[in-house]
């Protein structure tokens, strides 16, 4: 009998390790896809796209064959390309894999070459960790990404170049830890929110100025090719008659936000020629005024290597260009915008290649078709602009309206 129960004992054991109980020991690593970084050592990645249905088949874990090693390359930059054609990407997507990888294909399959991908959203928060001591004293990172160098490799590999977007003042995170660093209310002295109840940070604080150059310097150094400002104006929803804007006597909130860009250009530029680009109201090509937020076509260009105006035809008021529904025109606003854009710039001996707009891939007073689409990109062409971007907060794009060709 004891015989008996040992060879039983032996069997049910080798029947084990044949059927499943491997998958204990493998699981952590057949699953660890992510490569880690570590600059002074070489990363190791193990078989990618292995499915649950296959891990039983998987040799016992003393005849896996080793990991191969892959290095992630040191952080390298791209030079901006001629015509940049991108597509928006949250930080929340750019962490998730699968997601991210679908708008990869896109870029790879048609004549987009870049991508913008979220650094910092109006949320305040940061999408992956950064080391400088300002930021990791503030506590902003949400580490929605977990390994930014193997995103930036990968994107790089493929030849794509790559904007990170910094949501500039609108800040509900930072406002709420430092109130001394917010837009105030003239009335009483504490924060202003507009009606969402949303706040933000004071363009005129240097603290601000410091944390924000502090964000886009750590994010260059982690392989992202240009620095992309957004948020970059005042309030324009809620009591803003209330809002104390530290205005010196004699000066704007156009000054003041001239006097932010200037700070920007010369400082991110001191150490390298970083690009830099800025995101406005689509209004500003053709306002006559800073529309009370203190962007000012004039006082914004000049800062910096690319600005771009988001025409999105949805975002225009109705009667806009004699049409009562705006957004059913996307051809016929973004010519009128980008026609005005142009001679603005000429006015004052600038490029009229920095004008990148972003243009609209979602729906919004009208269900965006592929000829919506395409009717911006071909507005856009039609003035002599080559570059533009996509946005869709959603991060669901339409291939349809791109050429399917590689990018010049």
């Amino acid at each position: 009998m004891n015989g008996h129960y040992k060879l039983r004992y032996l069997l049910i054991s080798l029947a084990l390790i044949g059927s499943g109980l491997i998958v204990f020991y493998a699981l952590p690593f057949v699953y660890s896809n992510n490569l880690e970084y570590n600059p002074d050592s070489p990363v190791t990645k193990l078989p990618e796209n292995i499915l649950k249905s296959q891990v039983a088949t998987l040799p016992p874990a003393e005849s896996v064959e080793p990991a191969v090693p892959v290095v992630v390359a040191p952080v390298t930059h791209m030079a901006t390309p001629k015509n940049v054609k991108a597509l928006y990407m949250s930080g929340w997507v750019a962490g998730s894999e699968n997601f991210r990888n679908s708008l990869v294909k896109i870029i790879d399959q048609t004549e987009l070459n870049a991508v913008v991908i979220d650094i910092k959203d109006s949320t305040g928060r940061l999408s992956f960790q950064m080391n400088d001591p300002l930021i990791k004293n503030i506590g902003s990172v949400e580490n929605r990404i977990r390994n930014i160098a193997a995103l930036t490799t990968l994107l790089h590999s493929k030849n794509i170049y790559i904007i990170g977007r910094i949501s500039t003042f609108q800040d509900p995170y930072l406002t709420k830890l430092k109130p001394e660093w917010a837009v105030k209310k003239k009335s009483d002295g504490t924060v202003w929110k507009d009606r969402k109840g949303l706040s933000f940070l004071d363009p005129t604080n240097k603290n601000v100025h410091n944390y924000v150059l502090a964000i886009a310097k750590e994010a260059y150094t982690l392989g992202f090719d240009e620095m992309n400002f957004d948020y970059i104006r005042y309030p324009s929803d809620g009591n803003i008659s209330d809002i104390n804007y530290n205005l010196v006597a004699g000066q704007t909130r156009a000054d003041n936000m001239e006097k932010f860009f200037k700070f920007l250009s010369s400082e991110i530029k001191k150490d390298v020629n970083i690009p830099i680009s800025a995101d406005i109201f689509g209004l500003t090509t053709e306002a006559k005024d800073d529309m009370g937020i203190g962007q000012v076509w004039e006082k914004v260009i000049p800062y910096f290597d690319y600005v771009c105006p988001m025409v999105y035809p949805s975002h225009y008021p109705a009667g806009h260009a004699g049409y009562k529904n705006p957004a059913l025109y996307p051809y016929e606003i973004i010519d009128q915008a980008l026609k005005a854009a142009i001679v603005k710039s000429k006015a004052i001996n600038q490029d009229i290649s920095k004008i990148r707009p972003w243009l609209q891939d979602f729906d919004m007073g009208a269900t965006y078709t592929k000829e919506m689409v395409s009717a911006q990109i071909k507005a856009t062409n039609a003035n002599g602009l080559s570059s533009w971007l996509l946005w869709d907060p959603s991060n669901k794009y339409t291939p349809a309206a791109l050429k399917l060709e590689s990018p010049n």
